[in-house]
């Protein structure tokens, strides 16, 4: 468990990190509004920057996501099954899909990456020429990160099928309706505001 606890703790630390582009993000469209609607100015750089921001959060809160089982996954006959039984599935198919399918973005990734740096690709889009190699830099990374996060994933699911119970992850923040979820009614009723 200290090797499946400590990748995990780098894939939140980086998730972490990178989840800050939301603020970023937000505060570049509402300084973009601004200028553009109030001061009839608009920027050149605004929408460009705005893309590699939620580009570079969506790349690199993957293994995050992963890391805190909060994939998208359907799961309406899969959780029916007994742990052991999902560890194997789990274990079976992440060879099969989840494996193949980051070693391509890795491999492709770096290919992509090192062709921009090599030409110090610009955006296209842009009249400001707003370089883009940095960002397609993230694109292998991510995979790195991916990669190792699902040999975490194997781990765990191989101490599952051992003993039948999921490990513990590391706990980070949680959905409302998973703490609501774990509320008792008493509780519920003490957060309910009274009605006058």
């Amino acid at each position: 468990m200290k090797f499946v606890h400590a990748i995990e703790g780098l894939s939140l630390w980086v998730g972490r990190a990178f989840g800050w582009c939301i603020l970023i993000l937000t505060l570049s469209v509402s300084y973009e509004v601004f200028v553009r609607y109030v001061l009839n100015a608009p920027t050149v750089w605004a929408f460009d920057m705005m893309i590699q921001m939620y580009g570079a959060l969506f790349l690199m809160c993957g293994a995050y996501a992963l890391a805190q089982d909060t994939h998208v996954r359907a799961d309406v006959v899969y959780r029916l099954f007994p742990v052991r039984v999902q560890a194997t599935l789990d274990f079976v198919l992440y060879f099969l899909f989840f494996f193949p399918g980051i070693t391509a973005l890795v491999w492709f990734g770096y290919e992509i990456a090192s062709d921009s740096w090599r030409y110090k690709e610009v955006s296209f889009n842009s009249p400001a020429s707003i370089q883009i190699y940095f960002f397609k830099s993230l694109i292998p990374v991510a995979g790195g990160l991916l990669m190792i996060q699902g040999l975490a994933e194997l781990v765990r699911c191989v101490l599952a099928m051992r003993s039948g119970e999921w490990p513990e992850r590391l706990a980070d923040v949680k959905e409302t309706e998973d703490l609501l979820s774990e509320l008792d009614l008493n509780e519920i009723a003490a957060i309910k505001p009274a009605n006058k």
